[in-house]
């Protein structure tokens, strides 16, 4: 499969990081900048080109013509449909832009139509969304949806005082009466991916595998919250909160946002009536607290620069019980921020290329892959992947126990006509099922190699 990059920025960067592990895959990456195409061929192993991808001679020196499929994500919105408009024209690939300005919301379906564009992707649109669904389960430190939401993995924290604290695995579901699989464990540096005689501590980070039924019961049994909030406060009022704001206040959230910029106040006003719009300096604490920071079921934190979004969730998280959602654009000190514990922790970046990639794994099905879904677990050290189990399947009518499996897989879940299936030792997979699979290598494709 030959891929065009056009725009090698941070979404570029980690669309280059994700794809260049995968196998059969020849990626051409293409940016103005020579400084960033020196240090993404010496990263990664591509073909750099530099020069403007909207110019005829430079995607024929990037072999449009034999493109499979071109990803523009350069900084432009205008030059990113461009770019797609005349490689449709040159050549016979599918094209992805990226988009993130609000005001082309109403002209997505139009313009995805006219310029016959595959995708559009919005990293703040997409980081909007995820953040409305963890707000829905506040719990839940990461959620990844599978099977078209039918399936979830869910990441939380082992608190103190937790019953789960010095218990083995394989005595959870029978001691809280619960039907999860409990898929990864991370702890400090180190992730697993856990057998039955695992302990749990507190401290731990949990990844669990169920249906949303199945995991909203298993945590309730173990007394953590499961009720959305109720009411929110976000700091910051771009392109994200404006998106996120618009989700929340639809589904019946009580929305609060603090903007500095009082032009942006103003129209933001005009666009999301519904929501309490406030004037003011977003790292001012005694404004914070004036607005009831400390009673909030939930504070957000949207601003531009990245230390002041996690000081202002520190700040929160020493007053107030809520759940916190810090956003995040750098990742130069990951491990870091891992440290302070902020809450959930969103990447818009990464879920935007992290989007792009579930596709293009998807789109491989035509030439052999049946990757239908794939998501980043365990802080990036895990995969989980779906799979439709097709006809001369080599794991067809095996029982799990008698699979020969490889370490560090466990087959987590399965799908079978809706209805959701924690597999057990004598259970089988059979033609149709969609299959979750966990495991810390990267790069599996099919199904088979799950097996030794």
């Amino acid at each position: 499969m030959n891929i065009i990059i056009a725009g090698c920025g941070k979404v570029g960067q980690k669309i280059l990081e994700l794809l260049s592990q995968e196998n059969d895959i020849n990626i051409t990456a293409i940016d103005i900048k020579s400084r960033v195409i020196r240090d993404v061929v010496n990263e990664y192993d591509v073909m750099g080109i530099i020069g403007n991808a909207a110019t005829i001679d430079t995607l024929n020196e990037a072999g449009i013509k034999s493109c499979d499929m071109l990803i523009a994500v350069s900084e432009s919105d205008e030059l990113n449909l461009l770019i797609c408009l005349i490689a449709k024209k040159l050549g016979n690939c599918e094209t992805i832009a990226r988009i993130r300005k609000p005001e082309y919301a109403k002209e997505i379906d139009l313009l995805k139509d006219d310029l016959s564009l595959t995708m559009i992707i919005n990293p703040e649109f997409t980081a909007a969304r995820e953040i409305a669904r963890s707000l829905r389960f506040p719990s839940a430190i990461q959620i990844d949806t599978f099977s078209k939401g039918r399936i979830e993995i869910l990441k939380f924290k082992v608190e103190a005082k937790s019953a789960l604290h010095e218990m083995r695995i394989a005595n959870v579901n029978n001691t809280f009466g619960t039907d999860v699989l409990i898929c990864g464990v991370e702890r400090e540096e180190d992730a697993f991916i856990p057998n039955g005689d695992f302990i749990l501590k507190e401290g731990d980070l949990v990844s669990i595998v169920a249906s949303p039924h199945k995991g909203q019961e298993f945590f309730k049994k173990i007394g953590v919250k499961t009720n959305k909030v109720k009411d929110t406060i976000i700091i910051g009022g771009g392109d994200t909160g404006f998106y996120l704001a618009n989700l929340l206040v639809q589904s019946g959230i009580s929305v609060k946002i603090i903007e500095k910029n009082p032009e942006r106040c103003e129209k933001l006003c005009q666009l999301i009536p519904k929501a309490n719009i406030i004037n003011g300096d977003g790292t001012d604490n005694k404004l914070l607290l004036e607005e009831g920071i400390e009673y909030s079921d939930s504070v957000v934190s949207l601003m531009n620069i990245d230390e002041e979004n996690i000081l202002l969730t520190l700040f929160a998280k020493s007053i107030s019980n809520g759940k916190l959602v810090t956003k995040i654009n750098r990742i130069a000190f990951d491990k870091v921020i891992r440290n302070l514990d902020l809450g959930t922790i969103i990447y818009p970046k990464n879920i935007a290329a992290e989007y792009i990639v579930n596709y293009v794994r998807a789109k491989r099905n035509t030439i052999g892959s049946n990757v239908e879904t794939m998501h980043k677990i365990l802080n990036g050290k895990a995969e989980a992947l779906e799979f439709i189990i097709k006809e001369n399947s080599p794991v067809l009518n095996l029982t799990l126990e008698k699979m020969n499996l490889k370490k560090n897989v466990i087959v987590a879940c399965a799908n079978r006509n809706g209805k959701v299936i924690i597999p057990r030792g004598k259970d089988e997979i059979m033609i149709g099922d969609r299959v979750i699979i966990v495991t810390t290598h990267s790069g599996f494709n099919d199904i088979e190699d799950i097996l030794e």
